[in-house]
């Protein structure tokens, strides 16, 4: 006798922010009808997986945690990851997550089936059904390797920054990083107290900013504990006056007269060396690439046992790299800091939709959603952090929780309407698709001169958020109903107007 698939309203696919974020609304609306499955065997996502030396966040503590769950116990304005992850197994403990949680269920296919109105998923550990698929992967799950000639050749230690080897002693080695970007400003200068030669192979230099960490005292942090309301004003106060940013990269040239001036003014402060200097001098316009901030990343990098590389790897021996320029140079580990699959998402090859088609084979020209958060084709699907919700101003908490009031409001008219499904029409993802590209153009992230992770292979920009969070939040404040094609119980196939 086969063994019954247990059916859920709502299946949750990773514990990170995202996710979390669901499970914890689906509980504040009354709902228990839902697990999150967790391929790990702990929760934390990002946060979790990230344990290289001096990882932090570089978006305040304030913002970067949810408004319906503020934290006044964090010890500085930049939380440590460590932090981040606690104030996460916090919130899993406040709101009784437990019971809901899957671990070691990663996902290995998911299916819908047009019949019975229901989501087939498949794990590691068994098979379940849902009547809606919520995915809560993200865009930073999953390491970026390069394809590097001769690097399977390396008989050394060779590891990406999202699955750091504290195994290995770097003291006293000759390390290769590979990548300047927002996790390599972060662990160079701790790897370079402790190792006897770092080669930074640079590709492209960042534009680095300061970054005004300050350690929260413990009379501020009983303040935030008896006043919640100042808590959140100054929260939202940090959300609002990130908008401004937002107004200053809607142009490039308005970008590099006062964000350029300032992370220009920092480096010629911080790095007196004029050929050092020219390397490490952007040739773009701020904002195209992730901007970054440090307060001693551009000390460290000047320390004597470290070299700024800029030639390109040209091969990979079996204990050095050679770069092409011709020169050799011998290194006991490779350290990749060269980011995360945010444009080609493994999870899109486990998806299936209505007509079987892969979310992947969906996005071959491209990936493209509606709000976010819908894919035509895919009936009660919703991704959180899906395409275009990267942001290059604001906090990503700020987008997830909005999409989160979007699908909590999809749930209700759902039930309220009795129906079985919804799914975005194709014509309203497409003309939701032509005001982005609209929006982007013009901007820092689609303005020429670097190449950054925001553009997909077929060079849109299927990252970026290009304008106010505001917008986003009042666009996904109510579920928009009309702009989707849907099923009642009973089978029946039409549009609906949403009501009022």
């Amino acid at each position: 006798m086969s063994e019954t698939i247990r059916h859920l309203r709502v299946a949750i696919i990773g514990t990170g922010f995202s996710g979390l974020g669901m499970a914890i609304r689906l509980k504040q609306e009354g709902e228990e009808d839902f697990l999150v499955f967790e391929r790990a065997a702990a929760i934390g996502g990002t946060w979790r997986d990230n344990t290289y030396p001096g990882c932090a966040c570089d978006v305040m503590a304030l913002l970067y945690s949810y408004s319906f769950a503020q934290n006044p116990d964090w010890k500085s304005t930049f939380a440590k990851q460590e932090e981040v992850l606690d104030y996460l197994r916090d919130c899993v403990d406040r709101f009784e997550l437990h019971p809901h949680l899957r671990f070691g269920h990663a996902l290995t296919g998911a299916r819908w089936d047009r019949l019975t109105r229901r989501w087939h998923i498949a794990t590691s550990q068994g098979d379940y059904t849902a009547r809606v698929l919520v995915t809560g992967t993200g865009y930073l799950s999953d390491p970026k390797i390069p394809d590097l000639p001769g690097l399977d050749s390396f008989t050394g230690e060779v590891f990406h920054s999202s699955n750091w080897n504290h195994d290995f002693p770097l003291e006293g080695k000759r390390v290769a990083v590979v990548g300047t970007g927002a996790s390599a400003i972060q662990f160079v200068p701790e790897v370079q107290k402790v190792a006897g030669h770092v080669d930074l192979y640079q590709r492209t230099a960042p534009w680095v900013a300061p970054k005004p960490d300050l350690v929260i005292t413990p009379a501020q942090r009983k303040r935030r504990r008896n006043m919640p309301t100042y808590q959140n004003f100054r929260r939202n106060f940090n959300m609002w006056g990130r908008e401004i940013v937002a107004f200053l990269m809607s142009d490039p040239a308005r970008a590099d007269k006062t964000i350029k001036g300032m992370a220009e003014k920092n480096l010629q402060k911080q790095v007196t060396d004029p050929v050092l200097r020219a390397k490490l001098t952007p040739d773009y316009s701020v904002g195209c690439k992730r901007l970054l901030f440090s307060n001693n990343w551009y000390q460290a990098i000047q320390e004597p046992n470290v070299e700024v590389v800029t030639d390109g790897i040209a091969k990979i021996g079996p204990d050095s790299i050679v770069t092409t320029d011709g020169q050799e140079r011998q290194v006991d580990a490779i350290i990749m800091g060269t980011g995360f699959r945010a444009t080609d998402r493994p999870v899109a090859k486990l998806i299936h939709g209505r007509d079987g088609v892969s979310l992947s084979t969906a996005w071959s020209d491209g990936m493209t959603g509606y709000r976010g958060t819908t894919v035509a084709g895919f009936p009660n699907l919703f991704m959180l952090l899906g395409p275009n919700t990267t942001l290059g101003h604001s906090s990503q908490t700020v987008m997830i929780e909005a999409q989160l009031a979007y699908v909590i409001d999809a749930l209700a008219q759902m039930k309220d309407r009795d129906l079985a499904s919804v799914e975005v029409r194709p014509e309203a993802q497409q003309e939701y698709n032509t005001w982005l590209d609209g929006a982007l153009d013009g901007t820092v992230w689609n303005s020429g001169g670097c190449r950054n992770w925001y553009v997909d292979a077929t060079g849109r920009n299927s990252s970026i958020f290009p304008t106010y969070t505001w917008r986003f939040r009042r666009n996904t404040r109510r579920f928009d109903l009309a702009s989707y094609q849907i099923a009642t119980s009973a089978g029946t196939e039409r549009l609906l107007e949403p009501t009022r």
